[in-house]
């Protein structure tokens, strides 16, 4: 039996230069294709359109290609059989799919402003999330509800009180209540925007990716994904969720921070130094010493990535 080939993705958001976090990410999920002979994909999520530039999704692409990071499909000239690969211009493919979704009778329309959900949050959820309380949700599921209410109203799918347990690459089983710690979530907002659970696990399953890698804040995000992929009917990719890369006052990297962004570590850095920071920072180099992505990707396996016990790496002040 032919072991399937492994299709990886970088998945970046054009709303500014790339900082060394999301340098992290791309490294690590080419190291993992590469080091298999796979398939890696750029695909542009720019579903936010006030914040999206055309000329960052080329920042990008040349921080890549400077870095030594080369991608089979996809990138701005939509290189590739499963485009387009910017979501911006994937709606229709999205329209088809949640029509899928709401043929399950497990959608409903909900006019609840973010005020109406705070409102109703109990005073131990402390942690910034907003888990949806069902004001809007029919009486019964599995329902049919007329979307077309005379007010703009986002689809909100339904979740049960279920365990969604999964393996990660790093770090191991994880298991979550979908109605306890998710709660029904949004596929497309009032303004006809896609929600990002939605675009990325419809990407994800058409474009044939098997291995999603990304930042451990997006673990809960696994657990509705997998829902939704079970809904979908396509297969689940395996996850490696990563540690999440804080600078030194222990704050996770943003584009806020400008001394960490691509454009000063190019002035500061070759790209063999910082692949050489990412490959000692992921624990595959006992310094961090120049190197090549292709050095790494030929001794490369998960089994050698550490992970601190909080999920948290913190620079030191010589990075």
């Amino acid at each position: 039996m032919t072991e399937q080939r492994i299709v990886g993705r970088f998945a970046p958001s054009p709303t500014g230069r790339m900082h060394l976090g999301n340098v992290f990410a791309a490294v690590m999920s080419w190291l993992s294709v590469r080091s298999r002979r796979g398939r890696w994909i750029l695909r542009i999520e720019d579903l936010d359109p006030q914040r999206s530039r055309p000329e960052y999704a080329r920042m990008i692409e040349d921080d890549l290609d400077w870095l030594g990071l080369d991608w089979d499909e996809g990138g701005t000239e939509d290189r590739g059989a499963c485009g387009p690969y910017s979501q911006s211009r994937r709606g229709d493919i999205y329209a088809d799919m949640i029509e899928r979704v709401i043929a399950t009778g497990y959608t409903y329309p909900c006019t609840c402003t973010r005020a109406d959900i705070m409102a109703t949050q109990a005073p131990h959820q402390s942690d910034g999330r907003v888990i949806y309380g069902g004001r809007c949700r029919p009486l019964s599921l599995p329902a049919f509800p007329d979307v077309k209410t005379g007010t703009k109203a986002a689809t909100r799918l339904y979740v049960p009180d279920r365990q969604i347990t999964f393996t990660d690459r790093l770090f191991g089983e994880r298991s979550f209540n979908l109605a306890a710690e998710c709660g029904d979530f949004i596929l497309r907002r009032a303004d006809g925007a896609w929600a990002y659970q939605l675009a990325v696990v419809v990407d994800d399953a058409m474009m044939g990716v098997t291995e999603v890698v990304r930042g451990c804040d997006l673990l809960l995000s696994a657990a509705q994904q997998i829902y939704l992929y079970g809904l979908l009917g396509f297969p689940v990719p395996d996850f490696a969720h990563l540690p999440l890369i804080c600078n030194g006052e222990g704050r996770r990297l943003s584009k806020r921070d400008a001394s960490l962004a691509m454009d000063q570590l190019r002035k500061k850095y070759s790209a063999s130094e910082i692949i050489g920071i990412v490959g000692y920072l992921a624990g595959l180099l006992p310094v961090p010493e120049p190197c090549r992505p292709e050095e790494l990707a030929a001794a490369f396996s998960w089994e050698r990535v550490k992970v601190p016990s909080d999920g948290v790496i913190v620079l030191d002040g010589g990075i």
